[in-house]
């Protein structure tokens, strides 16, 4: 297949736009389910909840406790769910969710996976493997996982690369929107520039927009495109301070308490653009960011103060991985050692 015949060139949008303030940010537009906001996740039209459900999380609990989340979250008013291959050990976490979400009707939830490989037939493999762990037939939309440097953007863009079964797959059903997840602004604003993308998910948190403007540049050119905004990262505190004591074994520090964890999602959900954020991979905090959801009201200005108050000091999460793609570097090794995302192929990075 040549370059031209499935690269889209992507413009702005035209008209009332989906994304406008009043379409979806706390305005009488959005609708609700079981007491869950949900709001238009950009051009593709569908509804989603404000909260989605952290795929990773499975990898920390049996089965029966798996099944138990993923059933509670959707009574609560949970629709999208977010897996991938990659998430906990041989693709622990998608046989987890295939099991638990049975019971469940399909067309009731907006089921969502990724690709970490960069070439036309891996990534076919991963998706019919995907497809078969999750026991359904299609996926409501698919991602190419994990981009970082412009170089991976345009293997998984060109000719041969992962795109293209992306593209077969939408015209077989079996997936319905396209989208990607990104951890670096190059990496993201070379995904948009090259392809057409629905959606967009990308760490938007309280500390990284603060402390080094993560994500005001993905944010600007996802609502020109009318791509929706899927936060990653959304109650994250940024990197844990050297010495501080870790209130739970995880890669980074997340909020924790109530009001922490209502004004991070109330923050994340006020942004220009962003449909929904996702929590950290915990139940327990889960739970917290739905019951924040339930109450959500725009952030004030007096709040706004206090969360950039709680980010002075913090560590910037993504801060190394940025100047390392924007400094050209490869990524040979693993930025964050403890990290559970094995979502990178270093070597070709």
């Amino acid at each position: 297949m040549d370059r031209r015949e499935f690269l889209k060139v992507v413009g702005g949008v035209t008209g009332s736009c989906a994304l406008g303030m009043q379409a979806v940010f706390g305005g009488e537009k959005a609708t609700q389910s079981n007491g869950m906001p949900r709001r238009i996740l950009g051009r593709t039209g569908e509804r989603v909840s404000v909260v989605g459900f952290p795929g990773l999380a499975l990898s920390h609990y049996e089965q029966d406790r798996c099944t138990a989340g993923l059933h509670a979250a959707f009574d609560r008013g949970l629709n999208y769910y977010d897996v991938a291959p990659a998430y906990g050990r041989d693709g622990e976490c998608e046989i987890k969710m295939g099991v638990g979400l049975q019971g469940i009707d399909r067309d009731s939830i907006f089921l969502a996976c990724k690709t970490k490989m960069r070439d036309k037939d891996g990534a076919r493999k991963e998706l019919e493997r995907s497809l078969k762990r999750l026991k359904t037939d299609r996926f409501d939309l698919y991602q190419l996982h994990c981009l970082r440097t412009p170089e991976e953007v345009k293997k998984a863009l060109g000719p041969g690369g992962a795109i293209e079964t992306l593209l077969k797959a939408r015209e077989e059903g079996k997936v319905r929107y396209l989208g990607f997840s990104a951890h670096t602004t190059k990496g993201a604003l070379e995904a948009m520039r090259g392809f057409g993308f629905d959606t967009v998910m990308f760490p938007i948190s309280f500390v990284d927009y603060y402390e080094m403007g993560f994500g005001k540049a993905v944010l600007k050119l996802a609502k020109e495109q009318g791509a929706g905004v899927l936060a990653i990262k959304a109650l994250s505190m940024g990197a844990w301070p050297q010495g501080a004591e870790r209130k739970r074994k995880w890669w980074y520090r997340a909020t924790e308490t109530p009001e922490e964890v209502s004004l991070a999602m109330r923050f994340v959900l006020s942004l220009d653009g962003v449909v929904a954020g996702i929590p950290p991979s915990f139940l327990d905090l889960l739970d917290k960011a739905i019951d924040a959801a339930y109450a959500y009201q725009p952030i004030t200005e007096v709040e706004t103060r206090k969360v950039r108050q709680m980010a002075e000091g913090c560590k910037a999460l993504f801060r190394r991985e940025e100047e390392s793609v924007a400094m050209g570097h490869r990524f040979d090794v693993p930025i964050y050692p403890d990290s559970p995302h094995e979502c990178c192929s270093y070597a070709n990075a």
